[in-house]
């Protein structure tokens, strides 16, 4: 494997790690941003293994579609994806993450993340 394409996959799970983290910390907010930007570097990751550019983009619908991904993965990234939007701009995001919402985050981001190192 490329060292680029190591050094993706290490960001992606440094960022799972890091979610919980936050999760433990009772940061529901940034632990679910951690969950969007772990699968976000395992889709990137997987781009780069399979010989394309990465795309630059934080939109993980767009990008697990690049990748002919399943659509329980799609499903998956849909909800991350807003994740993105909601807790990066203040005049966007007023939703306030919950203990059960972000453990669900957990949960789907610690899968996609499996199943994308697993399939590529």
């Amino acid at each position: 494997m490329k060292e680029e394409v190591k050094r993706w996959w290490r960001y992606s799970e440094s960022d799972v790690k890091t979610a919980k983290y936050l999760f433990e910390g009772k940061k529901y907010k940034d632990a679910s941003f951690y969950c969007q930007q772990a699968v976000e570097k395992a889709l990137k990751a997987l781009l780069l293994k399979r010989g394309k550019k990465i795309i630059k983009v934080h939109d993980l619908v767009k990008l697990a579609k690049v990748l002919n991904l399943g659509e329980e993965l799609i499903k998956d990234c849909e909800r991350l994806s807003i994740v993105y939007i909601d807790t990066r701009y203040p005049d966007i995001g007023t939703k306030q993450y919950t203990k059960n919402e972000t453990s669900e985050d957990i949960k789907i981001a610690k899968r996609a993340v499996k199943w994308i190192k697993k399939n590529q």
